[in-house]
């Protein structure tokens, strides 16, 4: 098994510090971004890791547009190696964008899915990481939701966060903590 470890849109728009509010920040699981950085950190120089970015064009939301504080990756995760940085612009981290030729020239056969959020970006390039043939682990621990409220209704992030998780483990992925995630690469 060759495999890859995929750190999905960890960009400022999902935090609240001293010096940014995001618009969109995570608030479940507890600890999510140290964990992050610790399967960021006990990949180096074990296998490759690739920093997932997301944009929205200017005529897209406000949000995760290039050259504003949002758009910009954590600043712990860009302090962090990496191997390909990927742009993105639809939820998908496979869609439109060069991941799967870099995955398939490194004869890499599955990747780790950490990062933002659960229900979305992670949840869709997991499934697509499925159709194309790559075997997903995805980190329960080391990703990360919100809760949400719109005309559908609403639910919380523990709530959100857990579906996701008990939904990928059924056909599409393995669900994993970050410790069976560490034990399993050393």
């Amino acid at each position: 098994m060759s495999r890859a470890l995929l750190v999905i849109d960890v960009q400022k728009e999902y935090f609240v510090s001293p010096d940014y509010s995001g618009a969109l920040p995570i608030t479940h699981p507890v600890g999510h971004l140290e964990q992050i950085l610790r399967v960021m950190d006990a990949a180096q120089g074990k296998l490759p890791t690739i920093v997932v970015q997301h944009f929205f064009p200017e005529s897209g939301p406000p949000i995760f547009r290039k050259g504003t504080p949002g758009y910009e990756l954590h600043p712990e995760v860009a302090n962090r190696p990496w191997e390909h940085l990927v742009e993105k612009s639809l939820p998908g981290s496979f869609t439109n964008t060069d991941l799967e030729a870099w995955l398939r020239v490194r004869r890499i056969d599955t990747v780790t899915i950490a990062g933002y959020m659960t229900h979305m970006c992670c949840d869709t390039t997991a499934r697509e990481a499925v159709h194309r043939g790559f075997k997903c682990e995805f980190l329960s621990d080391a990703t990360g939701t919100l809760p949400l409220n719109n005309s559908a209704g609403a639910v919380t992030a523990e709530e959100l966060h857990r579906s996701i998780l008990v939904a990928q483990q059924m056909l599409l992925s393995e669900v994993l903590t970050t410790e069976q995630w560490l034990a399993r690469i050393a």
